[in-house]
């Protein structure tokens, strides 16, 4: 008999076959779900709405922290970015390199440590010695207040100054002012969309910086993981259906793009859209979004890695320990 799955994840191009009913999932009676913010699909997880779902890297990893972690991960990665262009500075305040930050205030969107900051602060700390507890750091969003989210567990090592903005405060704003020197950020502040000269990005010419990071390190950093229920996770076949099915979904797109070539992409409006294509393929292979523990496991082991360094989480942990065992050959 089919397992009844309430499964979630955001409305990604490389998930859109499955959301749409596309791709079949062996041994499974699949209810899918997105939502608009997918913030709102983690906290919809921790309540229990979902069996399966797209769940921040570091959201899950706190969870490990708790008594009774409720959670395994599947090799399944449907979000994933450089984050040398998640950092924006005040025009101002005289930063044009990261060391320049030691002694800065600096905003961080949503809680101490999202996805984009932990990356970002550990290639900090590994490239250029600066740690977080050498700034100060205020916590909000972007663009719109958000309140702290009090569904999470919100660690804040020792030493490190951390405080929530207040009231109708926003970090894109307090940027703009002068009122913090730096931001690091998934949204964009919409001040430097619309062309403040007060707001700059720390690496303008970020995509170079980050071609540059991929080649000498491998890693194509990745901010989301799959999650299972614990109870879910050994049940035979179960998650390597899953697995395969998000595969499936992933590689309709990618031979959208491959085919597209052929006919220089004529399907979509970006400019120039064939070159860059070219350019991605040369540097990132045939399978540039790869899932699986195997292409994944050093950039997911320097998260792990970086987490841990930055008071995130109270063990070192390895792929070996998050995975689903029966994913861990994959």
């Amino acid at each position: 008999m089919a397992a009844k799955l309430r499964i979630a994840t955001y409305a990604y191009e490389h998930t859109e076959a499955l959301l749409a009913g596309r791709v079949a999932l062996d041994g499974v009676d699949p209810t899918f779900e997105s939502a608009p913010l997918v913030s709102d699909i983690f906290r919809r997880m921790v309540e229990g709405h979902y069996d399966v779902a797209e769940y921040g890297m570091t959201y899950f990893l706190r969870t490990f922290d708790l008594q009774d972690s409720p959670f395994l991960a599947l090799p399944i990665f449907p979000n994933r970015n450089f984050r040398h262009s998640a950092v924006f500075v005040n025009t101002a305040a005289g930063i044009e390199a990261p060391p320049d930050l030691a002694g800065k205030t600096i905003g961080e969107f949503a809680m101490f440590g999202h996805d984009p900051g932990v990356w970002i602060k550990g290639i900090f700390a590994d490239e250029y010695g600066l740690t977080p507890e050498q700034s100060r750091w205020v916590i909000g969003g972007t663009d719109h207040p958000i309140p702290s989210f009090d569904w999470v567990p919100q660690p804040v090592p020792d030493g490190v100054d951390v405080r929530h903005t207040s009231g109708d405060e926003t970090l894109g704003t307090m940027l703009e002012s002068g009122e913090i020197d730096a931001l690091i950020s998934v949204d964009v502040p919409q001040a430097l969309l619309n062309g403040s000269a007060k707001i700059a990005r720390l690496f303008p010419g970020y995509e170079t910086v980050e071609r540059d990071y991929y080649r000498r390190t491998g890693i194509f950093p990745h901010m989301h993981i799959v999650a299972v229920r614990r109870e879910l996770a050994t049940r035979a076949g179960l998650m390597r259906s899953i697995y395969r099915a998000f595969c499936e979904a992933k590689e309709i797109t990618q031979r959208k793009y491959s085919e597209g070539a052929l006919k220089q992409h004529m399907g979509t409006i970006t400019p120039w859209f064939s070159k860059h294509f070219e350019e991605n393929r040369e540097l990132f292979g045939e399978d540039w979004w790869p899932y699986g523990v195997g292409a994944n496991r050093k950039a997911v082991d320097t998260f792990l890695r970086y987490h841990y360094e930055q008071g995130l989480s109270k063990r070192l942990l390895t792929s070996d320990d998050i995975f689903v065992p029966e994913l861990l050959d994959t």
